[in-house]
């Protein structure tokens, strides 16, 4: 191997990172051979097609590619959500079950890849909240809870008890944004019901 061709390529690689073939075709006038070489002494493992990492090593082993650099730098676009059905289980209305699945909400790629090893689901919406919230993840659960293991009635009974709990204007917010049919539907008789609770 010729560490001399490979040393300006290797200078511009950081532990932790994830790159693009385009990212590494500036710094190296053989690319596809260089990553051939990076990947055989370890510095650079492919995650997908055209998407590598450079591993951050620690006594223990390798550290996995951080998710939201993963799915960056998949997108070549730094708007998305990274969420779980798993998510669901923290408002505290019957959902229990555990899912191994990753749901990525953007606005350019569809479908199930594989990255790194594990499987994302990416889902094309045209708008999502930059953080998951309360509202948000309620909405969300009655959009997909076709999807769920769980009984749907004993679930969206416990949805509208834990909608009474929360503020009026960010509910009313989070369904008009993010709603789906069945969601605004079910959400319109909750929302009418002065019950709700009002404020800041």
């Amino acid at each position: 191997m010729n560490m001399t061709k490979l040393n300006p390529l290797k200078r511009h690689l950081r532990p932790g990172q994830v790159y693009r073939r385009a990212d590494l075709a500036r710094w190296s006038n053989a690319v596809d051979r260089h990553l051939q070489q990076l990947q055989a002494d370890g510095t650079l493992q492919k995650l997908s097609g055209g998407v590598y990492y450079v591993p951050r090593k620690t006594p223990f082993g390798d550290v996995p590619a951080d998710d939201k650099k993963l799915v960056r730098t998949f997108l070549k676009d730094p708007r998305f959500l990274l969420t779980s059905p798993n998510a669901f289980n923290a408002l505290g209305v019957g959902t229990t079950q555990l899912y191994n699945e990753t749901v990525v909400y953007n606005h350019k790629r569809h479908g199930r890849f594989k990255l790194g090893g594990r499987t994302f689901e990416f889902r094309v919406k045209p708008y999502f909240p930059k953080s998951l919230s309360p509202e948000f993840l309620l909405v969300d659960l009655v959009n997909n809870l076709g999807r769920l293991a769980e009984d749907e009635d004993e679930v969206l009974s416990k949805v509208e008890a834990k909608a009474r709990t929360l503020k009026k204007s960010s509910l009313s917010k989070a369904v008009r944004n993010y709603g789906g049919a069945r969601a605004k539907r079910f959400f319109e008789d909750v929302l009418a019901n002065d019950v709700l609770r009002y404020g800041a």
